[in-house]
């Protein structure tokens, strides 16, 4: 009777695999929606040639909606790279996501890689530039 391997993968619930592949650039699209109507808001007011008012509000504002997006896109980035980790034994580098399973957690960390970086780059301006002189 001959013996055969069979390499069972756990099992990883569907919400779970999207979770970490979709979180990431929902958070990334709503800080730039969330950007644009905040700009929008608080320069609403100014006068066409005037120097824009001074907007601390707004920029606290960005600064805090952008940290609660960063720390949601870091936990799909985490929760991608475990999902990734039970599914295959290969290394991220020499990764062949075959399975759907393993594409959707290999491809929530490059996601979850690429958006964040993208969230933290939109948010950083506004602690640099005044909002209104930036959305002229």
């Amino acid at each position: 009777m001959a013996t055969e391997e069979r390499t069972s993968t756990p099992p990883i619930s569907p919400p779970r695999l999207w979770f970490g592949f979709v979180t990431t650039a929902i958070a990334w699209v709503a800080l730039g929606c969330i950007d644009i109507l905040i700009n929008w808001r608080a320069c609403m007011h100014q006068q066409d040639y005037g120097i824009p008012p001074a907007q601390p509000g707004a920029r606290i504002l960005i600064g805090v909606i952008a940290l609660v997006l960063l720390v949601i896109s870091v936990v799909a980035g985490f929760t991608s790279f475990r999902n990734w980790h039970q599914l295959s034994d290969q290394t991220l580098l020499d990764a062949h996501a075959v399975e759907r399973r393993e594409f959707l957690a290999y491809g929530g960390i490059i996601v979850s890689l690429t958006l964040g970086v993208g969230i933290l780059l939109l948010a950083l301006p506004p602690l640099f530039l005044d909002i209104c002189w930036r959305a002229r």
